[in-house]
């Protein structure tokens, strides 16, 4: 039987381990609403860059199309842009972000296609490495960024795209989480090289196709919006990981707090 000693050593521990992850919760907290500000407000912004790009689709013929918008013709080499976060507790955040990459990369390499990895965190790398570490290309580590900003998604977007222009990959999607509540974070895959041009996501559609008169030509207008709007869909998906990330952590300390 334990001594009193040790049952008050143990109560005096669980006191200093909730009142951490009480402390954690709190500042997860306070980041939350400012995230998820971000987040949303990204979400219109992107949509609509997916919008003008179907709408300037249907006046360009598929023959003089960009590559960024045409792809290659062929659909055998891919590359996973895989967003996480840089650190741990915040509950199944990370790993289901790199279940859904795992998986579909192994549907994938079962059909004779190859893999290829640009990780945006540090835990989705190291959960990815296990797997494929030999075909991890890059590991980009935002932990010294305070604050996300359009800066750090055009950085990550030129390297996606210099691949691409290399002959690297055929096909590029963004894997991340998508911010619904703080107790639901949804894992996200989303084609960016070759353009999606499709709206389909809850809460942001599309509305009646629109049709305008570009000035100059559509053909002139996509050669530089394209890039663009994989800086544009990278920044959504980190500012929705960021405040994901929140919202998961906040859910996990309370859970830590209230089983201590």
């Amino acid at each position: 039987m334990p001594s009193l000693k040790s049952l008050r050593t143990r109560i005096a521990s669980v006191k200093a381990t909730q009142k951490i992850t009480k402390a954690m919760q709190m500042v997860a907290a306070a980041k939350l609403r400012r995230a998820q500000m971000a987040a949303e407000a990204a979400r219109p912004y992107a949509t609509s860059m997916q919008r003008v790009l179907t709408n300037l689709v249907a006046g360009v013929p598929s023959s003089s199309a960009p590559p960024l918008l045409a792809g290659t013709g062929s659909v055998n080499r891919h590359l996973f842009v895989v967003c996480t976060a840089e650190r741990g507790l915040c509950g199944a955040f990370n790993s289901s972000i790199a279940r859904l990459a795992r998986d579909q990369a192994n549907a994938l390499i079962a059909e004779g296609k190859s893999v290829k990895f640009i990780c945006v965190g540090k835990k989705g790398y190291d959960i990815l490495r296990r797997l494929f570490e030999k075909d991890i290309l890059e590991l980009i580590d935002l932990r010294g960024v305070k604050q996300i900003g359009f800066g750090n998604a055009q950085g990550i977007a030129d390297k996606v795209i210099g691949r691409f222009n290399n002959g690297e990959f055929d096909v590029a999607t963004l894997y991340y989480a998508r911010f619904r509540s703080v107790i639901q974070q949804i894992p996200t895959a989303h084609r960016i090289i070759p353009a999606d041009t499709t709206i389909n996501e809850e809460g942001d559609g599309a509305g009646a196709p629109q049709f305008y008169e570009f000035e100059p030509d559509e053909g002139e207008i996509l050669s530089s919006l394209l890039p663009r709007n994989v800086a544009v869909q990278i920044y959504r998906a980190l500012l929705e990981n960021v405040a994901s990330e929140m919202g998961a952590k906040m859910s996990a300390m309370d859970s830590a707090t209230r089983n201590a």
